[in-house]
């Protein structure tokens, strides 16, 4: 059997491929006093913050799916933040197309766990004492990002005391109106008969379902060719939720392979703690509604 060789014409071009395309192109092989693409990202600190605290292989994998995690985290609450302005606003248009990019970063998110699941419990035990106390539970983004949606719990924030700047931007977060509580004040706007107890309340306590509120979206439903805005925005708000709950899902499957019912670095029952989250709804009315429909 021939073989061919990298510079062999029958072979195509291989070993030229990168060279002959760049050909003509006019490309700035001399950057000057111009930014470089490392530069503009910032790829010295990005990839200089990955510092494994043991020898084992392993560590490096659990380090930067959390990394990269919480970037993606990062760029869900600057789309929410901005969502829920635009909903404030009567603006939906630009709210849909934030509230959809949210939903296809928690596809990213919950697919993460598929790599971190390549890790073995032997694996994971190597390094797992190196943690310390340090836990996901801990993530200040992650609790924005249910603060944002509206799964508000002030005993939550309390981990972060230590640190005080990011306990007073959590308690902001806490007692302002969230996506929810913005969505069912439009309603409101729009001439819906919301209950007054879900439109100028302590926004800081935990959201409480109330079949006024699923006999509102009911109507919108029902209507859709006189809702059309509002039904599109129950169907975001809905894939919000779902996408939540697939990611806190992929989570606890994760976590069963690799520590199975071990309790969490941060003290949590581990896997039953996270079970325990999958009960949770952002938006009760908008699933309860669907039993009507």
């Amino acid at each position: 059997m021939s073989t061919m060789r990298d510079d062999d014409p029958a072979a195509g071009t291989p070993a030229t491929t990168t060279q002959g395309a760049t050909e003509g192109e006019g490309i700035h092989w001399d950057l000057g006093e111009s930014r470089s693409y490392g530069e503009y990202l910032h790829l010295e600190r990005v990839l200089g913050a990955q510092e494994p605290l043991s020898p084992h292989h392993d560590e490096m994998l659990f380090i930067v799916m959390h990394q990269a995690s919480e970037l993606w985290m990062k760029l869900c609450i600057h789309e929410l933040r901005a969502a829920i302005e635009h909903v404030r606003r009567d603006d939906l248009g630009p709210a849909f197309k934030m509230l959809a990019r949210v939903s296809r970063v928690q596809i990213q998110l919950a697919q993460s766990w598929d790599v971190l699941s390549t890790m073995t419990p032997s694996d994971y035990s190597a390094f797992r004492e190196a943690l310390g106390k340090s836990s996901g539970f801990q993530s200040y983004q992650y609790r924005t990002l249910e603060f944002l949606i509206g799964n508000k719990s002030a005993t939550m924030i309390e981990v972060h005391r230590r640190t005080p700047e990011l306990y007073a931007e959590l308690r902001a977060v806490l007692h302002e109106p969230s996506l929810y509580d913005e969505s069912l004040r439009l309603l409101a706007r729009r001439g819906f008969a919301v209950p007054p107890s879900h439109l100028e309340r302590d926004w800081s306590q935990p959201y409480v379902e109330d079949p006024q509120v699923t006999a509102v979206w009911l109507e919108v439903y029902r209507h859709t060719d006189r809702h059309w805005d509002l039904y599109e925005l129950a169907e975001k708000l809905v894939d919000l939720d779902q996408r939540f709950q697939l990611w806190r899902f992929a989570h606890l499957k994760t976590v069963e392979r690799i520590i199975g019912f071990k309790r969490g670095t941060g003290g949590t029952s581990g896997a039953a703690y996270l079970a325990k989250a999958l009960e949770l709804r952002f938006f009760p009315e908008l699933w309860s509604v669907r039993t009507s429909i």
